[in-house]
């Protein structure tokens, strides 16, 4: 678990995912979690003001400023609410078809990061 949380943390400050991306399908694919219990252990894991460290790095270096914070809180407030809504949803299906959404979700975002 250590090590998929390292991994899922450098992956995070380099590149601004973790818990989607690394977390859920190592639980998933590597640990046999069901989709339900990857995605709830991914939102524990998120619990903590993981990515405290790597932003004070980005400003410390210049390549963030004080909008950017306002702009990522914003986001916070919505991920809140957000979460509860999407596991709500989530709750609602059954763990083949929230598996294989998850899947089409992460292939559009791989083709559109491709083709931009």
């Amino acid at each position: 678990m250590i090590a998929t949380g390292l991994a899922a943390g450098v992956l995070s400050g380099m590149f601004g995912v973790g818990g989607g991306v690394i977390i859920v399908p190592v639980l998933v694919l590597a640990l046999g979690f069901t989709q339900h219990a990857a995605n709830a252990t991914s939102l524990v894991a998120l619990l903590l003001p993981v990515g405290l460290l790597g932003v004070l790095e980005y400003f410390r270096a210049g390549k963030i400023g004080t909008d950017n914070i306002w702009f990522g809180l914003l986001i916070a407030a919505g991920l809140f609410f957000g979460a509860l809504l999407g596991a709500k949803l989530a709750n609602g299906l059954s763990g083949d078809v929230l598996r294989k959404m998850f899947a089409v979700f992460l292939g559009i975002v791989a083709v559109r990061m491709w083709l931009q």
